[in-house]
């Protein structure tokens, strides 16, 4: 082994004592590079959550680092203002022989980091990120010689490759996918008693973050008021158990539910931890699948739950890596509104996106449906750049990373990927928002409506969109429902509802 040393180069998503990046770290001579750097959170308005879970778990994972005896250099936030530049610094201080790192989770930080390498004249070793079941080039391989991807098709390999949920070749159960057991509604008695998750109350270190993310990023969105993240690997295994046991068994049947002033109900807090990569997806998989055979947890909510990491999480990250860097640019729909005021606020007169946003920007954190058809429906029906959609949403969630959350805000949610990601535009009326939620109880809108003071405006652009984008959405066959609804309307009735959208839009682009 050299006696010169290399710099081993840690990213605030890579969190993992795992990692590839250590699988030769010798703790005589190399040296674990992190640093804190203002743009990563200034590139996008980043809220206050977000950079406090990022902050608070990097500097424990330091902490855990010095615990082993290895040599660290730990910038904190102030010394540099980018990445580039802090490991320049570091490399002048240092005279390293090369860089080692795992892939970055963001294509531009992978471009800044292989740029400042080039820069400084050093060899950078680039490994794939084991954390994840599937390689880079393995999705390729899925991908290579198909008209078009499917995540049921990919996910149906991930299970017969891992074997999870498998007996003797065939699914367990019979089926792949139990889809159809999990949309449940609360119904008018909501989600009932349950045990609420499992809290982490911050320690010294994660309080002296918070304090630094108050001063230092004052005038971003989002409180701290109620930060308790896991930030360490031992947190996270905690947060995992206590998901499995307390609320695993009703996850599958009440997954797409929304309940007011409920921001967990049967959720598992965990994707943020996962991917800091604080804990390995395989534990997470495993321990799910564990659930079944025991007898916790029914095969629905396990195998539902199994399908958003072993699948869909899978999946996503695959279509990313395929797609960048142009997939931030597609704009299927020519969607090119702002994004309304108040998703900086959460001020507005609707009930479902006041509750969403409120939470967001409380804790951070939505749930799938929430971001899905709630949050992202409205701004796909209001017909906004899904590029700001994309920035809003990298901004406000604590579990964002790029390779995650573009694909899933881009295409699953705004279709400006034209079908890569979805097969449809998921697109709804406030009925769908009524059936799944409380929300409509005591808004001054009705889901009913769609023109008049009373109409609610998700139905109003609901009509409105697939007015819009008629001649394109027949191409569909999955829209052909919707549109033998709308055919039903006559030119008048078309005509008031676009010139109630036209009102809708001039309203909110003005709220604050």
């Amino acid at each position: 082994m050299s006696s010169s040393p290399r710099l081993i180069l840690v990213l605030g998503d890579q969190l993992d004592l795992k990692s590839a990046a250590f699988e030769d770290f010798d703790p005589k001579t190399d040296i674990v590079w992190m640093a804190e750097v203002s743009d990563e959170s200034t590139k996008v308005w980043t809220s206050k959550p977000r950079i406090a879970v990022f902050i608070a778990a990097m500097r424990h994972f330091r902490d855990a680092l010095k615990a082993r005896g290895w040599k660290l250099d730990y910038q904190e936030m102030g010394v540099h203002s980018s990445l580039a530049a802090a490991l320049k610094s570091s490399c002048k201080k240092w005279k390293p022989t090369s860089l080692v790192m795992v892939h970055a989770g963001e294509w531009s930080v992978q471009q800044e980091i292989e740029a400042a390498a080039v820069e400084v004249n050093l060899p950078l070793d680039v490994r794939e990120d084991l954390h994840f079941f599937c390689t880079r080039g393995d999705f390729a391989n899925h991908v290579d010689g198909r008209k078009q991807l499917r995540m049921e098709f990919f996910y149906r390999e991930m299970r017969q490759k891992t074997g999870v949920l498998m007996a003797e070749g065939k699914p367990i159960g019979g089926q792949w996918n139990f889809d159809h057991d999990n949309r449940g509604s609360f119904g008018k008695n909501g989600p009932g008693l349950r045990v609420l998750p499992r809290r982490f109350l911050p320690d010294f270190v994660t309080r002296e973050v918070i304090e630094m993310v108050k001063d230092r990023f004052k005038e971003h969105p989002g409180s701290l008021d109620d930060f308790d993240w896991p930030v360490t690997a031992d947190e996270a295994r905690e947060a995992l158990h206590d998901f499995i046991q307390h609320r695993l068994s009703d996850f599958g049947q009440y997954q797409d539910a929304m309940w007011t002033n409920e921001p967990w109900l049967y959720h598992s807090r965990l994707s943020a931890a996962m991917n800091l990569k604080l804990l390995d997806p395989r534990e997470v998989v495993v321990a799910a699948e564990k659930a079944y055979h025991a007898g916790i947890a029914p095969l629905a909510s396990v195998e539902g739950f199994i399908r958003q990491i072993l699948g869909w999480r899978e999946y996503v990250r695959g279509v990313y890596w395929l797609h960048m860097p142009d997939y931030v640019e597609r704009n299927a729909m020519q969607a090119h509104e702002p994004l309304p005021p108040f998703y900086w606020s959460g001020e507005t007169d609707m009930n479902c996106l006041r509750d969403a946003l409120a939470q967001t920007l409380r804790y951070g954190y939505a749930h799938h449906i929430q971001r899905l058809m709630v949050t992202g429906l409205f701004a796909l029906l209001y017909g906004v750049d899904p590029r700001k959609v994309h920035e809003w949403y990298l901004a406000v969630y604590v579990d964002a990373v790029e390779w995650v959350e573009l694909p899933n805000t881009l295409g699953m949610s705004q279709y400006a990927d034209g079908g890569v990601m979805a097969s449809k535009p998921y697109v709804a009326s406030g009925k769908y928002i009524q059936r799944m939620s409380n929300s409509c109880a005591g808004c001054r809108f009705d889901p009913a409506q769609s023109t008049g003071p009373k109409a609610c405006p998700f139905t109003t652009l609901y009509w409105d969109y697939l007015l819009q984008h008629e001649p394109a959405l027949k191409k569909n066959q999955r829209m052909s429902m919707q549109l033998k609804n709308l055919a039903r309307l006559d030119d008048s009735q078309r005509k008031a509802i676009q010139n109630q959208a036209k009102t809708v839009r001039e309203t909110y682009s003005q709220s604050a």
